[in-house]
């Protein structure tokens, strides 16, 4: 079957095709269903949320895009073969490939074990670099290429050492990738998310022992945790022609998390307390 054809009055991505891993829930999802909303035809990875996925998919159509799930263990590379062989077949090509399905154990460093790191690299680095082979070969009139990272990449924190440590890789691929895809007509990029409210913040803040969630919001200016509507929006700009002109860069959203440092604005006191909002007499 081949690629939708485009329709102008369809939405800004119609006769798109995308490619989401992990698009059952969180990050993954509301981004499937805001592309269908704006025309593409969207192909929704899962691993084992098969239910979940057939919802995003009935959504998606009733929102106005095309639709497909996908079931693929991206930890496998037969897998991620299978899983473009699957967008071949339907339709044919593609044009937006999203890296976003991501793994790791939450353990100190010297709890980590070997299976930890190589799956932690399996499940993140890899389907990267593999799904990326994959997707250039789709994308016969250039395209575009997103990875979501966290900030943990740039930043150390408790039990994080094994998946910051892999997302950095992550975001060192796309500089590579950004510089030797662009003669394709493909910009690679990332999107690098702070606290975001999702089910993978709920399960990392209930490991045993972890600090209180609470304190890492109040570090945060804009003062909240980001929603998944948030790194949605801003991966939904890469992909679009706005961004066209953007490859190689990973982009922060993080309401301000990581270029804010102690002494913290919110922890100061008269006279230097931050006042409120100036205005013009």
């Amino acid at each position: 079957m081949s690629a939708p054809a485009a329709d102008p009055e369809a939405g800004e991505y119609a006769g798109k095709v995308a490619l989401i891993t992990g698009a059952s829930r969180g990050i993954g999802r509301t981004l499937a269903l805001e592309l269908a909303a704006k025309g593409a035809a969207v192909v929704v990875n899962f691993r084992t949320n098969a239910d979940l996925a057939d919802e995003v998919v009935a959504q998606a159509r009733r929102r106005g895009g095309d639709a497909i799930a996908v079931q693929a263990d991206v930890e496998n590379p037969e897998d991620i073969v299978r899983l473009f062989d699957a967008v071949a077949d339907r339709f044919g090509r593609l044009d937006f490939f999203v890296n976003n399905a991501a793994a790791a154990a939450f353990k100190r460093i010297m709890d980590l074990k070997t299976h930890h790191l190589d799956r932690s690299y399996a499940m993140n680095v890899r389907p990267f670099v593999l799904g990326a082979q994959q997707a250039v070969t789709l994308m016969d009139r250039g395209g575009r290429i997103v990875a979501v990272s966290s900030y943990g990449s740039r930043r150390a924190f408790a039990t994080y050492a094994a998946l910051g440590s892999y997302k950095a890789a992550v975001e060192s691929f796309i500089r590579f990738m950004a510089v030797e895809f662009a003669g394709y007509g493909i910009t690679v990029n990332g999107v690098n998310g702070g606290l975001i409210e999702s089910d993978s913040l709920e399960y990392f803040y209930s490991v045993p022992g972890m600090a209180p969630m609470q304190k890492v919001i109040d570090a945060i200016p804009l003062g909240r945790p980001g929603t998944v509507s948030d790194m949605a929006d801003a991966i939904d700009f890469l992909l679009s022609d706005r961004a066209g002109y953007i490859t190689g860069h990973t982009i922060v959203v993080d309401g301000g998390l990581t270029v804010a440092a102690p002494p913290y604005w919110h922890d100061t006191s008269d006279p230097l307390g931050l006042p409120p909002r100036p205005t013009r007499d």
